[in-house]
């Protein structure tokens, strides 16, 4: 049998922007053709996409670092850079999207074909053909491409199914599943047969649902003992839950009523449960003893408010009457449903930076510069090209920078961070004396760089 992972933590890495480039037209009889270089190509986003084959997690689990391609570099003659392919990862319905740091739920993927950017890419640089204007003819620079998204994600499938079996090990949750349905789960006598969830489709009249054996729970499964604490979500998005009882059990200190006691505290512990219809199976009525438990336990369950069955997977007695209540409930859970609308993917343009941003003093001599525009510019800047760090400057200057710099207290050959303190770009303040103008001499220099 294939191993079941409905759990496992995804590293993704969206596809960085090819750089621009920096190039200029030659033609015969034309030595001043003008700047030509072409724009990088976006890189490839990562999309999680719930696919109707896809059942588990176990390709992730055995392959978790997953990257989209990279955007091209753009090349002369005005040719922009081709666009980096995007990366699908298909999912199992129902699977729910979370930081793994935070713990934050991003998406609830439910409904097949439903797409979700978890990794956006990043934008490519521009080429000096781009940056030219009429103060900057000539660009002997262009920008770098921007690193795309890197994100660990918690991937956690939730079982999507109408009807939840619950019940202790060895209660006969698997074995209704193979008499109502055509699902041939693994069955045995001896405790936690059940290892992962089983599902089967199960025909009542007009309605058609799913059903859902939860492996066995145990007290204490919703603090992380037995095996029921792993798989109780799949009982999370059922509408109905059924109450598996084992009327034939031979251990000491068991019967019905206690195990469904047993069974409703733990399903109250998990929480977001008690709000669930119910309905009971009293199992394994072919045995002689199991009947008369069975016939004893029903009026007290049924004082209870609870509807009450007395079945036998092995006769499939009462397994009609069952399939029919359980359609029911289903039939009348999707009734009071509200209207889903499909579910679309909302492509949302990345912000490319906040007009703000933030100057403080961390030290005698030290400032710190935070802000989406000036970061973003950093990423973009060449610093083994003077132009391209001058030009960096100018962009500073006009976005208020140094302005604030200076009434914050810095003076010339101030330590400047532009970032976190930790990774971020440090360099010593020089006041720029005007922006915007490029300064005379050589291609790809700056006479403000020493």
């Amino acid at each position: 049998m294939a191993e079941f992972v409905d759990q496992v933590v995804l590293h993704v890495r969206a596809g960085d922007g090819g750089n621009g480039c920096a190039s200029v037209h030659r033609e015969k009889f034309k030595p001043l053709g003008g700047p030509d270089g072409g724009n990088g190509g976006r890189g490839g986003d990562v999309i999680l996409e719930v696919d109707a084959n896809t059942s588990t997690l176990l390709d992730y689990h055995h392959r978790p670092h997953r990257a989209a391609q990279n955007g091209r570099q753009g090349e002369g003659s005005n040719r922009d850079g081709a666009r980096g392919a995007d990366l699908v990862l298909p999912v199992p319905n129902g699977t729910v999207v979370k930081n793994a740091a935070t713990g934050e739920v991003l998406v609830d993927l439910v409904g097949i074909g439903t797409r979700y950017v978890v990794a956006s890419s990043g934008q490519g640089g521009l080429g000096n053909a781009a940056l030219a204007s009429t103060k900057r003819k000539a660009p002997g620079f262009a920008l770098l491409g921007e690193p795309g998204d890197r994100l660990d994600v918690l991937l956690e499938l939730k079982t999507v199914a109408d009807v939840a079996l619950v019940g202790f090990p060895n209660a006969g949750k698997s074995s209704l599943i193979a008499a109502l349905s055509a699902a041939r789960p693994k069955i045995a006598d001896y405790p936690f047969t059940t290892l992962v969830p089983n599902l089967g489709v199960v025909t009542a009249g007009d309605t058609v649902f799913t059903i859902a054996d939860v492996p066995g729970l145990i007290p204490g499964a919703s603090e992380g003992k037995g095996l029921g604490h792993e798989f109780l979500r799949h009982v999370e998005r059922c509408s109905t839950i059924v109450h598996v009882l084992d009327c034939a059990t031979m251990e000491p200190g068991r019967d019905p009523l206690s195990d469904f006691e047993v069974i409703e505290a733990e399903l109250h512990a998990y929480g977001e449960l008690s709000d669930r219809p119910r309905l009971v199976a009293l199992n394994k009525a072919d045995v002689p003893d199991g009947r008369e438990l069975a016939e004893l336990v029903t009026p007290m369950l049924k004082e209870r408010g609870l509807r009450v069955f007395t079945v036998s997977a092995a006769s499939r007695e009462g397994l009609r009457e069952l399939s029919f209540a359980m359609g029911e409930m289903v039939a009348a859970f999707r009734a009071a449903a509200p209207v889903q609308e499909p579910t679309r993917l909302v492509i949302r343009p990345r912000q490319l930076g906040e007009e703000g941003f933030s100057v403080r003093r961390v030290g005698e001599d030290t400032f710190q510069v935070t802000g989406e525009k000036p970061e973003r510019w950093i990423r973009q800047t060449d610093f083994n090209n003077d132009e391209a760090v001058g030009y960096l400057a100018d962009r500073l200057e006009r976005l208020g920078v140094e302005e604030a710099l200076r009434e914050a207290g810095a003076t010339e050959g101030a330590e400047v961070v532009i970032g976190p303190m930790e990774g971020g770009y440090v360099f010593d303040w020089r006041p720029s004396l005007g922006g915007g103008v490029p300064r005379r001499g050589p291609r790809g220099t700056d006479s403000r760089i020493g």
